[in-house]
């Protein structure tokens, strides 16, 4: 079950652009390294953790599963 998960996540055409890819790193690489901050509140830096990991992912791959869904994006290059 995991693996096909994985699958999910790594696989598909990509379909956002050079620049939103970059900024999507970027923003998720950040907001995950402020989630890593000692906060009081543990259930926000796991939010915001998840939030960045997920951003970087997206922009990692340069696929977007709800762009996929929705029938948007075509990669602008």
């Amino acid at each position: 079950m995991a693996n096909e998960m994985i699958e999910d996540i790594f696989s598909g055409e990509p379909n956002i652009g050079f620049t939103e890819r970059a900024v999507s790193v970027a923003l998720g690489l950040g907001i995950a390294a402020a989630a890593a901050q000692p906060r009081p509140n543990k259930w926000l830096s796991l939010a915001a953790l998840v939030i960045g990991v997920g951003l970087a992912v997206r922009g990692a791959t340069g696929h977007c599963p709800v762009k996929a869904i929705s029938g948007e994006g075509t990669p602008q290059v």
